[in-house]
């Protein structure tokens, strides 16, 4: 994973992709911060994506100022989630930036694999920002909450299209702080873009909870919904 400055993935189904624009905007946004223009290659090689099958393809800014595109097939979708939460701050040095701390974040998860699928990181504050590879999202009773803007957060494409269900379907959203123990008593869900929303039924040790009365499958259908043709 090493040798990267910029990296970005979607799911790829059936030619199908959503968000593809906010996708491009974030990246070709970050290689122009490096000092690269990446629109016509990202143009060029989204011309080039299969019209079949599950792909997850990862465009990549190396090191070299190189631009290139590993066209992977997509893993099964995921469900439920265990998560763990990372004892300490914040480790990233670039989280507005995705590629730069995906090593790092990778050996935090993997080190984690035995407890859960997934590490949940806080500021300094002790309040939630994000999963090493998910936004994070939760209800508090009727509204669809998000970290705040202002703190650390790497701009994600799915939250962005949950903001946008949530406006079409006259749900309120808020941004709020809220740290690890505030979030075990409601429903949260990791959100990105090969899984779209996964719930989350577990914290480190504990039962696992069903969450019989979970909104995730119904958000999940309006999500899909949103796949446009390449």
């Amino acid at each position: 994973m090493s040798g990267v400055q910029v990296v970005d993935s979607f799911l790829v189904a059936n030619g199908r992709v959503r968000g593809l624009e906010l996708h491009r905007e974030r990246f070709a946004g970050s290689c122009a911060a490096a000092g690269v223009d990446a629109t016509a290659f990202w143009s060029d090689q989204v011309g080039r994506l299969p019209g079949f099958g599950r792909w997850f393809p990862r465009f990549e800014l190396r090191t070299s100022g190189e631009l290139a595109v590993q066209l992977r097939p997509a893993p099964p979708a995921g469900g439920r989630v265990r998560v763990v939460v990372h004892d300490g701050p914040d480790p990233r040095t670039a989280p507005r930036v995705k590629g730069p701390d995906l090593e790092l974040l990778g050996k935090l998860r993997e080190a984690a694999a035995h407890r859960a699928d997934e590490i949940l990181l806080r500021d300094q504050d002790g309040v939630v920002l994000e999963a090493a590879y998910s936004a994070v999202a939760w209800w508090e009773d009727g509204t669809l909450c998000f970290p705040p803007a202002d703190r650390p957060l790497l701009p994600s494409v799915t939250a962005r299209l949950l903001r946008g269900i949530a406006a079409s379907q006259g749900v309120e959203t808020a941004e709020r702080a809220r740290t690890a123990a505030d979030l075990r008593s409601t429903e949260v869900w990791l959100l990105n873009a090969l899984h779209g929303i996964r719930p989350v039924h577990a914290w480190s040790d504990s039962a696992i909870d069903p969450l019989p009365n979970s909104r995730s499958t119904t958000w999940q259908h309006h999500l899909t919904a949103l796949a446009q043709p390449l």
